[in-house]
């Protein structure tokens, strides 16, 4: 049986309008995607979570429906901008964080920022394990290149990065597509994917500082961890997977066969499976 998702609304936080999806019951689950992206991308897994969670998804500032910052778009604000949504959404103690690419940066930026806000972090293909990434991103530190690249989205960029995401083609659908380039088109779309490009890299990669202090800050925290990658992932290579592992020992890990960048979406069924027996009492990800 299909799950019927709740509609998208919209929420006020510090007078500015967040785009979210929230359903269901219990403990808190918050859902965020990643750079350029939309609460779309976790829609897959959304209503089965929300059976017996309370599942929140939002557009990240400056992203799909959410309003940009007037400050500067980095992980800190973004982060910040997350706590004030779950403010501004009733919820006041600790969440599962879910996130994917930057936006499980973001998760860990905020349990970082606020430990009373994290129960547990679920990392799925995230930003923040090593240097290397797409050269799409890249590129976008170059500034005459990344002016080329985002003035004027054109469909077959948009599909030509659905199609870097995805290891099966199936799911480079029409839809996704057409959100992807009307988030793309936003008037302030190309400001803040350079605020974030920039903050985040330089063309040779992802920024080690940044990193480096922030996985330590990680750690220090001991939080319930799960790290999964797919291992077809062209945006943030695989090999990740065995770094975050080392730099966060207690974490558990799980890598998706055949499976790109987003596993909550190609890998759906197995993606809540996995994460709900990593909630569970037992805390064990795969089966004994």
């Amino acid at each position: 049986m299909t799950l019927a998702l709740p509609p998208a609304e919209e929420l006020t936080v510090a007078g500015r309008r967040m785009r979210c999806r929230i359903g269901g019951h219990g403990t808190p689950v918050v859902l965020l995607h990643g750079i350029g992206r939309t609460l779309e991308d976790f829609a897959a897994v959304h209503a089965g979570l929300a059976r017996d969670h309370r599942v929140l998804s939002v557009d990240l500032p400056g992203h799909g429906g959410s309003a940009p910052l007037d400050d500067p778009h980095t992980l800190p604000a973004l982060a910040a901008a997350v706590a004030g949504f779950l403010d501004a959404a009733g919820v006041t103690g600790p969440a599962h964080l879910v996130g994917n690419s930057m936006g499980g940066a973001v998760a860990m930026r905020l349990a970082a920022d606020a430990p009373e806000r994290a129960a547990s972090l679920v990392l799925v293909n995230s930003a923040g394990f090593g240097k290397e990434v797409t050269a799409a991103l890249r590129l976008l530190a170059v500034r005459p290149l990344a002016r080329l690249l985002l003035l004027r989205p054109h469909p077959a960029i948009a599909r030509r990065s659905e199609r870097a995401i995805f290891h099966d083609p199936a799911y480079v659908t029409e839809a996704r597509i057409a959100t992807a380039l009307a988030a793309a088109r936003q008037p302030h779309a190309a400001r803040v994917m350079l605020e974030l490009v920039r903050s985040l890299g330089t063309w040779r990669g992802v920024r080690p500082e940044w990193r480096a202090e922030l996985l330590d800050a990680v750690a220090a925290l001991d939080l319930p961890t799960l790290v999964v990658w797919g291992d077809r992932d062209l945006i943030l290579p695989a090999a990740h997977l065995s770094f975050a592992r080392s730099r966060l020992p207690t974490a558990q890990g799980h890598l998706f066969r055949d499976t790109g960048h987003m596993p909550q979406i190609e890998r759906a069924a197995e993606f809540e499976g996995l994460v709900r027996r990593f909630w569970s009492p037992s805390g064990a990800a795969t089966p004994a």
